[in-house]
């Protein structure tokens, strides 16, 4: 995934996408800063290998996305439609690096899967299921969305 990411910024520099290359390097930054925790936590042991996995850049893109989708609701409240049409762009850069997500038939699928291989029988197995879930299809599903599924099915 890092490599995807470095080879569209030097694209975008090529082609001299400003918009683009400034969301690709504020992904790159923000799995730079996570590298750089994971280092300082562990000290110089593992100064080549402290890098965080594909997943876990999934988990910041997820998360990226989630920032910026608030950031439109709050400046379509306050009436700046051009900054809200900035954030959504950035959102349609980032979710381009993102696994696919999952539709709902098949995180319906998935959650009776996880149900029946957990042996949940009632809400108060949602927690397993829950973390069965996000083990297994990290990045792949909204957890909200399927929180409320658990619920329903359970």
């Amino acid at each position: 995934m890092r490599d995807e990411l470095t080879a569209a910024m030097k694209a975008a520099m090529r082609a001299q996408d400003k918009a683009r290359l400034g969301t690709i390097r504020l992904v790159l930054a923000a799995i730079k800063d996570r590298d750089l925790a994971i280092l300082n936590k562990s000290g110089d042991s593992c100064a080549d290998t402290c890098r965080i996995a594909d997943d876990e850049i999934a988990q910041i893109l997820a998360t990226m996305i989630k920032q910026r989708r608030e950031s439109i609701r709050i400046y379509e409240d306050a009436g700046r439609l051009e900054l809200a049409q900035k954030e959504a762009a950035e959102i349609e850069v980032i979710s381009e690096f993102l696994p696919r997500q999952l539709d709902d038939s098949e995180m319906q699928a998935a959650i009776k899967d996880v149900i029946k291989t957990v042996g949940a029988t009632g809400i108060k197995d949602m927690g397993r299921v829950m973390a069965a879930l996000r083990e297994r299809y990290r990045g792949q599903m909204d957890f909200a969305k399927a929180s409320a599924t658990v619920k329903e099915l359970l």
